[in-house]
């Protein structure tokens, strides 16, 4: 008779959840490598079936190579790219691709068997099936970016590179806060403090600020105004507007490196407020302020880590590790937001 009742926590299900997250973040971490290496538009076809092989032999090679070169980023940014240089950057798309093949069997594989053996608690159901549209959407918005990249750019839309990295870490949030949901199951009653609110505007806040450095990722930007704090030896830069509102707020590089540096300073400022007032906070639990003064801690490496990678140059070392970052930024965060809802 137990074996058809399905218990409030699962540690089974938290546990490939929190997996499938380790997935999304090595995702997301590959992804940056691509765009640094300037290898997201090398495979021009979408295939989500037979794309999963890569070319086996030399003329499908040349043939890959062929379409690459009808595109504008060869013709204007690699027309001396060989075949051996084309190998070089397909691989990097080539494998972000298969992790994100692999990750969408990590998940739908073991959710159907879960299902079946009714080990997810009743409360995560529509959450996991959430997670599992979200994922298939995911597919299709890359595609979306990569597409608006073949005809007239020489690389993505930023806004589309955007929606794409905003779509994965959404999916990496749920997929941490229901990991913990699966592992601890109902809390007894929920702490009704304001950290609640202020735990959430955080965390929105550095998705956010994620979002702004999609921007700066898609328009180039970490490669001009490389100087700190100031930009080009000025407070506000000179050629901060664009064409309109659109095109200043998603398209110029001044713009967006200035909105991505003032959030950065607001989240320097709310994390480290945040460590500090938690660990005054007698009433709040000691897991929070644990989790409280990680955030203030990731916060500060993430800052400085920004700023080295700037006035770097954004070398794809640094740029990987910046972007890595904002993940466990993001995740910290989540972590906190979900810790201070249990007494």
């Amino acid at each position: 008779m137990t074996s058809f009742l399905r218990s409030d926590r699962s540690r089974p299900v938290a546990v490939w959840l929190f997996i499938v997250a380790a997935m999304v973040f090595a995702m997301v971490v590959v992804g940056g490598a691509t765009r640094l290496t300037g290898s997201g538009l090398s495979i021009t076809q979408w295939k989500p079936i037979m794309g999963a092989l890569p070319p086996m032999s030399d003329q499908a090679w040349r043939e890959s190579f062929e379409l690459y070169k009808k595109i504008p980023q060869y013709q204007l940014v690699n027309p001396d790219m060989t075949l051996e240089g084309f190998k070089g950057i397909f691989w990097w798309e080539w494998a972000h691709r298969l992790l994100g093949r692999t990750v969408g069997a990590a998940f739908a594989l073991p959710f159907v068997v879960f299902l079946i053996r009714r080990d997810i608690p009743r409360r995560l159901i529509w959450r996991c099936a959430a997670m599992l549209g979200l994922g298939g959407l995911q597919g299709l918005v890359g595609w979306w970016m990569v597409s608006s990249g073949l005809s007239e750019r020489v690389s993505v839309a930023p806004e589309r590179l955007m929606v794409h990295l905003g779509l994965a870490l959404t999916l990496f949030v749920l997929l941490i806060w229901t990991g913990l949901d699966a592992w601890s199951g109902s809390p007894r009653a929920e702490e009704r403090s304001p950290w609640r609110g202020w735990s959430l505007a955080f965390l929105g806040a550095v998705f956010f600020q994620c979002l702004l450095g999609a921007l700066v990722a898609g328009n180039d930007a970490g490669l001009v105004y490389n100087d700190w704090p100031l930009m080009n030896g000025h407070v506000f830069p000179a050629d901060y507007a664009g064409h309109g509102l659109w095109a200043t707020l998603a398209h110029s590089q001044a713009a967006v490196q200035l909105h991505h540096r003032l959030m950065a300073y607001a989240l320097f400022v709310a994390g480290l407020a945040v460590a500090f007032a938690a660990r005054r906070d007698r009433p709040l639990a000691a897991g929070a302020k644990a989790v409280a003064l990680a955030v203030g801690i990731v916060v500060t490496l993430q800052a400085s880590l920004g700023i080295w990678t700037l006035m770097a140059r954004v070398p794809i070392t640094l740029g990987v590790l910046h972007q890595a970052g904002a993940a466990v930024l993001l995740a910290t965060a989540t972590v906190f937001a979900w810790r201070v809802r249990r007494p």
